[in-house]
């Protein structure tokens, strides 16, 4: 009877016994599905707001010499990007990156204005070039104590508008809300399923059986994807229909994001299996949890961009693994992006595995 016995059909056994545990779970659904949905749909529904600083770029003609550059350089609302050609303003202004361009030239032939100023939009954001445009104008009026005389003789704004697809903040939001769900569905559901199975010996009555330890934690695994990837199907689909959330490739996108969320799952229940190995009770998971999961959901994209982060607290957002998540399901949804041009965000998600697993096979115990 040995002889016959199948891990495979084990593994299958056990995937279904664990997928029909997470569907009983209330908190499992909600937190997966309905807890990232609820976002989606406030953010959805409120539109293109949220944002408060202006990103813009430096013309490729400026003359960062001007007194006029100075002055807008100092400026906390302007979020100046570098950019070296017109593809690379092209690509910041269609990703939604920048607003528009400023290109500011010293007039050489002694006529007025001295300055020359023109800014370059993207016609989605007309409402914040508008403000950008005011904002310009005092600053040019607070340059001279008699500008408010001669305001027209310092600089001449031109304002031009270029046509680019509209980067929307469901575009920014639900890749965000995807990744996190991701994360804490990982986290929290591997360790409280392995710190139960271990503290109520059902792995060490498993032991008594032919199926491998390696079955154990591939059908927990399996069952646990097989559900958040249903999951994020439902969340990008209610996403597109609802919200038109940006699918660039259509049906390929989605097969795309769902392999980045396949990949990060593998590397987010590392946590799990981490948690599960250091904590002494069943009460002790969720601070451990949140630990992980918190300032990953703070730090890591989800809500704003990390940009608008201090300068001293960035390189830490770009430590963390969802940081990639979130960056990759962005390109992937609204450039189109293929895995070598995700290559960076895929290199790191596999160093975070790597170190990960690492430390949990040393830790991890089968028995209480």
């Amino acid at each position: 009877m040995a002889s016959s016995y199948s891990n495979a059909r084990a593994v299958r056994a056990l995937f279904i016994a664990s997928l029909q545990s997470i569907l009983k779970s209330p908190s499992a659904v909600f937190f997966s599905v309905a807890f990232p949905l609820v976002f989606i749909l406030v953010f959805g529904f409120l539109g293109g707001g949220g944002n408060y600083s202006l990103p813009v770029a430096t013309g490729l003609h400026t003359d960062t010499t001007s007194p006029l550059y100075k002055a807008l350089e100092k400026i906390p609302v302007l979020k100046w990007k570098s950019v070296s050609t017109p593809a690379d303003i092209e690509k910041l202004m269609r990703d939604g990156d920048i607003i528009a361009t400023i290109d500011i030239q010293k007039n050489t032939d002694g006529t007025t204005p001295e300055n020359n100023i023109l800014i370059t939009g993207a016609s989605s954001q007309i409402d914040k070039i508008q403000q950008l445009q005011t904002l310009l104008t005092t600053v040019i009026q607070s340059q001279d104590p008699e500008i408010r005389k001669r305001s027209q003789e310092i600089a001449k704004i031109d304002l031009q508008m270029k046509q680019v697809r509209e980067f929307k903040m469901i575009d920014f939001i639900l890749p965000g809300q995807l990744g996190f769900s991701l994360l804490a569905s990982s986290v929290f559901g591997t360790a409280f399923v392995f710190f139960s199975l271990r503290q109520t010996l059902v792995l060490k009555r498993f032991f008594a059986t032919p199926v491998r330890k390696s079955s154990i934690v591939l059908s927990e695994g399996i069952s646990r994807m097989f559900f958040q990837l249903t999951g994020a199907i439902v969340i990008i689909a209610v996403g597109y229909f609802v919200f038109d959330f940006t699918l660039i490739n259509g049906w390929v996108t989605v097969l795309h994001m769902l392999f980045m969320c396949a990949l990060a799952m593998m590397v987010f229940m590392g946590f799990g299996f981490f948690v599960s190995s250091m904590v002494k009770s069943e009460a002790s998971i969720p601070p451990f949890s949140n630990l992980i999961t918190l300032p990953q959901f703070l730090l890591a994209g989800t809500f704003f961009s990390i940009d608008n982060f201090p300068s001293w607290l960035q390189p830490f957002c770009k430590a963390l693994p969802l940081t990639y998540l979130n960056d990759a399901l962005r390109k992937i949804a609204f450039d189109g992006a293929g895995f070598w041009e995700l290559r960076t965000d895929i290199i790191v998600l596999l160093l975070w595995g790597v170190v990960v697993y690492g430390i949990t096979a040393k830790i991890f115990k089968w028995e209480p």
